[in-house]
């Protein structure tokens, strides 16, 4: 096969000889039920469609008829003006795989096939390759409106964003919802669009009718994921409350816990049906494994920048394992670049730019990069320049983004070619399923029939992939997650293990619960509140409204090593830095102040400073603030004050002393310390130093509802005084 492929893609014309033998060969495949054949018929049937142009006219009909027979009903639609349906047949099969609900959508095959079971009320546990188009099928559930409640649980706020706007069509039969404090509709419906995390913290939710989870892998307590234990909560507190219908999806599964699908009335679905197919090009023989790293890191920046000089006119992702490597790499082949002086200096309109150079600093390499067609992605960047960046590139106004495991979790792009530059996931190896998702980012279904994936060091051996669902077979399970079973549901094995969790009192169990965390963590610290009610310490646990700096000090101390540590010890080392770094921002409301501490302490420990130096000091001085503001100033540091203060509540209660409250102060570090009823707008990708410009123009009594009908009815006035990244931005929002 790989012969004929490679035939088919390297000739400058197909004619009509050889075009009518590959059309008989393909129909003989698929006249056998053999599955290897048939997979074979449309590996080849992809490869002709990326040729379509380069084929003999005459052979159009007899290969709309095998595009047809393989159940490819997108491309037949996509190419209509080529591809003829002629017969009342084929044109009823046509018709039939159309969608019943989404507006000239047409489905394939499996496609057409998963979704019968998703609409017939069967629970579907869904695993095929990345350009199957599972997510669709989320907008097919929305569209049928035969759910009143929804809840969708994605892993990452870019990808929830992304459904959002994808939603947001449906706005007047649903209320999105994206936080906790949003309160649900009566009146209509309710699509929830959460993390796990929300979930739990989302008190009384309405009846849900529907229940989605994506990258349901996530699941599984073997894969190392901190997050596992949210996921399986949030999946009982539904399931056990409502009784819904589910439906599960994700990439390249083999199997799950054997026993699941038939307890929950569910239909394990595996498919490797795919539109779209993966050329790969090994390019690790090129290199040296014998060398130094630093070697072999100028060896494979050398082959690298050779590559992306011969795709320039193609879209292209470069993975690397870590934030700081793939800032490096972009900001070696900007300098490259330039070096070469070639002068396609041709994407420094993009707005974004001029926002960073009012609000960071033109000196940032992402600034100089996006004027050459380049950017980065990763965990630490802002959320709105995150989503931005992905716009860009899906808008074909970037040609390479340098990025990390951010984007092989759901991220959509239109990438062509993905590049596998590093080997490792963090301080890890990647594994087969790692460098599936990673290599399944390349090509895109109804965009490029073919994607490529250049793999710079070896690939893991292929293996079977089984995604434990710990809560269900509890073989691997934590305490968090034992707790929140029936007790019914607890296997014998585990059964003195939760009856001796369940001696905790039962209304600090309740709490604990709730909390969703560490529960020796949270005993912990209830201890030690227990140990101060009646000292001085009292009043550093017992607070409301802003802490100062013992007072935080003093709560945040309980929660290191309990619910956090500085393991990592990256961009944050002790209680006391994040303490002086919560101290600068609350008073400063910006995080260059924190770029420019971080900066000038890197700075008195150099002693030979180069420009290059300065340069490379002040990017990794930026990453390091963007890690802060994300991970604990956006998630750690709430999470955890939250925990403390619902235990000081309970320890007060009992020894009948006043309790403190965090709930403001969360609230403003969440929010990034705008005003209340404007949060919700950080929540759809509007910076903070635009909502602050916005504050006071906004009526401070409006609802969040009502801010965002306000700024549609108000836009143009609203939107004089801001640039044109913020002003689109605040477009996007409404």
């Amino acid at each position: 096969m790989e012969k004929i492929i490679s035939n088919i893609d390297n000739v400058e014309f197909i004619n009509y000889d050889e075009s009518f033998q590959l059309a008989s060969y393909c129909s003989k495949l698929l006249s056998s039920k053999d599955e290897n054949k048939q997979y074979e018929a449309r590996k080849i049937v992809i490869h002709i469609l990326a040729k379509l142009h380069k084929l003999d006219q005459n052979t159009y009909t007899l290969w709309t008829d095998i595009i047809e027979a393989v159940g490819f009903y997108p491309y037949i639609e996509k190419n209509k003006d080529t591809l003829n349906v002629t017969s009342l047949s084929d044109e009823i099969r046509k018709e039939y795989h159309s969608s019943n609900y989404i507006e000239k959508t047409y489905f394939h095959l499996e496609q057409k096939k998963l979704s019968e079971y998703i609409q017939s009320g069967k629970n579907v546990i869904a695993s095929a390759p990345t350009s199957f188009g599972k997510s669709l099928l989320i907008e097919e559930v929305v569209a049928s409106e035969k759910y009143k409640n929804i809840v969708i649980i994605q892993p990452t706020l870019a990808l929830l964003d992304e459904t959002r706007l994808k939603m947001k069509k449906y706005n007047d039969k649903y209320k999105i919802i994206v936080r906790t404090s949003q309160p649900f509709s009566e009146e209509k419906g309710n699509l929830f669009l959460l993390t796990a995390e929300r979930v739990m913290e989302y008190d009384n939710l309405p009846h849900i009718d529907f229940l989605i989870i994506d990258e349901f892998y996530k699941l599984s307590l073997k894969r190392k994921d901190d997050r596992a234990d949210a996921l399986n909560n949030a999946f009982l507190k539904i399931i056990n409350k409502f009784k819904c219908n589910f439906y599960f999806l994700g990439p390249n599964i083999d199997s799950i816990s054997e026993g699941f699908a038939q307890k929950y009335n569910a239909v394990f679905y595996k498919s490797d049906f795919s539109l779209v197919d993966c050329n790969v090009i090994n390019l690790y023989e090129k290199i040296c494994w014998g060398n130094s790293d630093k070697k072999k890191d100028a060896q494979k920046e050398a082959i690298l920048f050779d590559l992306l000089e011969s795709l320039q006119n193609e879209q292209t992702l470069i993975y690397c394992s870590t934030p700081s490597r793939a800032r490096r790499f972009a900001r070696d082949y900007l300098n490259y670049l330039l070096n070469k002086n070639k002068g396609y200096l041709k994407n420094n309109e993009l707005p974004l730019i001029e926002w960073i150079n009012n609000n960071i600093s033109s000196e940032w390499s992402l600034s100089k990069g996006l004027q050459f067609g380049i950017a980065i992605h990763d965990g630490s960047l802002q959320k709105h320049i995150a989503t931005t960046i992905i716009k860009y590139f899906n808008e074909g106004l970037l040609k390479c983004i340098f990025c990390t495991s951010t984007i092989i979790e759901g991220v959509n792009t239109s990438a062509k070619n993905v590049i596998l530059f590093d080997g490792k996931k963090g301080g890890n190896d990647i594994d087969f399923f790692d460098y599936s998702n990673i290599k399944g980012r390349s090509g895109r279904l109804m965009e490029h029939y073919i994607g490529k994936i250049y793999n710079f060091c070896l690939p893991p051996k292929k293996e079977k992939i089984e995604i434990d669902i710990p809560f269900y077979e509890q073989k691997i399970i934590t305490d968090e997650i034992l707790v929140n079973i029936p007790k019914n549901d607890i296997l014998s094995i585990n059964l003195s293990r939760y009856e001796e969790i369940h001696e905790i009192m039962p209304q600090l169990l309740d709490i604990i619960k709730r909390n969703g965390v560490s529960i020796n963590g949270q005993m912990n610290i209830y201890y030690a509140l227990e140990r101060d009610i009646n000292t001085n310490d009292y009043n550093n646990f017992a607070w409301t409204q802003t802490p100062n700096w013992n007072k935080l000090r003093y709560v945040l101390g309980l929660g290191e090593n309990n619910l956090f540590d500085f393991r990592s010890k990256h961009a944050v080392v002790s209680v006391d830095q994040l303490v002086r770094y919560i101290d600068e921002y609350k008073k400063h409301k910006n995080i260059m102040h924190i770029v420019k501490d971080i900066y000038s302490t890197k700075l008195k420990t150099i002693q030979n400073l180069t420009d290059d130096r300065k340069l490379r000091y002040y990017d990794e001085s930026i990453e390091k603030a963007f890690h802060i503001y994300r991970h604990w100033f956006q998630f750690t540091v709430p999470k955890a004050l939250r925990v403390v203060d619902s235990l000081q509540r309970y320890v007060c209660e009992r020894h009948r002393k006043h309790g403190g409250s965090y709930s403001y102060f969360v609230q403003q570090l969440e929010n990034d310390f705008v005003r209340e009823n404007l949060s919700i707008l950080s929540e759809y990708g509007i910076p903070s130093s635009t909502i602050r410009q916005l504050e006071e123009k906004i009526p401070v009594h409006l609802s969040e509802d009502e801010v965002i009908q306000y700024i549609k009815a108000n836009f143009n006035t609203l939107s004089k005084s801001l640039i044109q990244y913020e002003r689109e931005k605040l477009m996007q929002c409404i």
